[in-house]
């Protein structure tokens, strides 16, 4: 099993302890791509942006430097981080905001310079207490360096960064809802159109939201060439990525791996990552984007870890989150957590999401508990449809956002799968893993 050994784009610090001060950021070429972006201009960054192919990093996974380029007539008001991190097994930004703050700063101020904008929000999760206090410590370390604020490094360009916690609100990771957050109200997503944050964002204003990772890409981008970004890769999922990679594995944690070239094989597997299944048991199935991505089975493992790739397999890499699942697990109990999750994370603005999610749960958790009936898969897969009409992927749309529609992946995927299972519990009246 060969593992590629890319540049390490925004991992290189993580070996250091004091990773996250300014005196190791400046160590190893802090800033340098700040310096470098402030002595061209703002188009020229973008089309360095634009040339790495830097998809967004938050699971949509559209292109940056496009994104910034459609805005070019309109001037941008605002720029906003989405650092609402708050999928189950999705850490990669909690990793980046403790260990690598100043990184996403820079990232930030180029990306400001770029557009133009003078005022910028960072939104972090709540729950990260650590990260929030280090993202702000080196903000203020950040202004006292000249980095932030007016007239940075003499250039004349100036721009103010204020880091927002969020309330624990997963819907607020939804960009609409995170905008509604951050004007002070319920974390609401907004309809769309008109409300694209590009045309009518925070305070409806023009605006653009980018994740964590996105950002902290830049400073290197600008340092080395976006060719150099593009080089690496393949395809459109050019560059390298963070996987979080949980569940039954020997060693679960953060890699920053190059796209396409890499698979999920490997990152399972591989000795260096993720070391293999532990005890000796099968993988069963794998979540490959984020728990409101449709499952893989054994059969896909040699998938590679491209955008394309997986989306052509009937999935997404979504928010980079990779769960594994070894053939001791119980499918069913899977399935019916992720749908609790989900269920009490919906905001309740729309029906199908408010209604729906609770309906399944409740199934869910009477087939879990051996109190389920042998009709009940299709009474399932009925309110999935009626949720996400077809059950394909990507989902249709019955909701204002994306969430409702994600919930029936894992019980279309779990009773696809793993009919049999499902009927063990209702015949057996319990779980056959207990």
């Amino acid at each position: 099993m060969a593992v590629t050994d890319p540049p390490k784009i925004i991992t290189a610090r993580m070996g250091h302890d004091d990773s996250h001060t300014l005196e190791r950021y400046l160590a190893t070429g802090g800033y340098d791509g700040l310096r470098k972006a402030l002595a061209t201009t703002p188009e020229a960054v973008t089309a360095e942006v634009d040339a790495a192919s830097l998809l967004g990093r938050g699971g949509a996974g559209f292109p940056a430097g496009r994104k910034w380029s459609m805005l070019r007539a309109a001037p941008v008001t605002y720029l906003v981080v989405n650092g609402d991190e708050s999928e189950p097994a999705t850490f990669k930004d909690h990793l980046l905001v403790e260990r690598d703050p100043h990184q996403l700063i820079e990232g930030v101020v180029i990306a400001a310079y770029a557009l133009q904008v003078s005022q910028v929000f960072i939104f972090l999760r709540g729950e990260f207490a650590l990260g929030l206090e280090r993202v702000q410590a080196a903000l203020n370390d950040a202004y006292a360096h000249g980095a932030v604020g007016r007239d940075i490094f003499g250039s004349g360009f100036s721009v103010d960064i204020v880091v927002h916690p969020g309330a624990g609100a997963y819907i607020c990771g939804e960009e609409t809802a995170l905008l509604e957050s951050l004007e002070g109200k319920r974390g609401f997503p907004r309809i769309k159109p008109p409300f694209f944050p590009a045309a009518i964002g925070l305070y409806g204003d023009p605006t653009v939201v980018n994740n964590v990772e996105t950002m902290s890409n830049l400073p290197w981008i600008m340092l080395n060439g976006g060719a150099a970004f593009a080089a690496l890769g393949g395809g459109r999922s050019t560059g390298t990525r963070l996987f979080a990679l949980a569940g039954h594995v020997n060693n679960p944690g953060v890699f920053e791996l190059q796209m396409v070239t890499t698979t999920f094989n490997d990152l399972i597997n591989a000795p260096v990552l993720g070391g293999g299944i532990p005890h000796g048991r099968q993988l069963k199935a794998f979540i490959p984007g984020g728990v409101s991505a449709p499952w893989f089975g054994p059969d896909q493992i040699d998938l590679p870890l491209g955008q394309d790739e997986v989306a052509e397999a009937g999935s997404m890499l979504g928010s980079g989150s990779v769960v594994v699942m070894d053939d001791h697990t119980c499918a069913v109990r899977a399935a019916w957590r992720i749908t609790k999750f989900f269920s009490r994370e919906s905001c309740g603005q729309c029906t199908p999401c408010r209604e729906g999610s609770g309906w399944l749960e409740r199934i869910m958790e009477r087939i879990e508990r051996g109190q389920g009936r042998e009709e009940d898969l299709d009474l399932l897969l009925d309110a999935c449809d009626n949720i996400s009409p077809g059950l394909t992927w990507p989902p249709q749309q019955t909701t204002i956002c994306v969430l409702g529609p994600s919930i029936p992946s894992s019980i279309s995927s779990a009773i696809t799968m793993f009919r049999d299972e499902f009927l063990v519990h209702i015949k057996e009246g319990g779980c056959p893993y207990e």
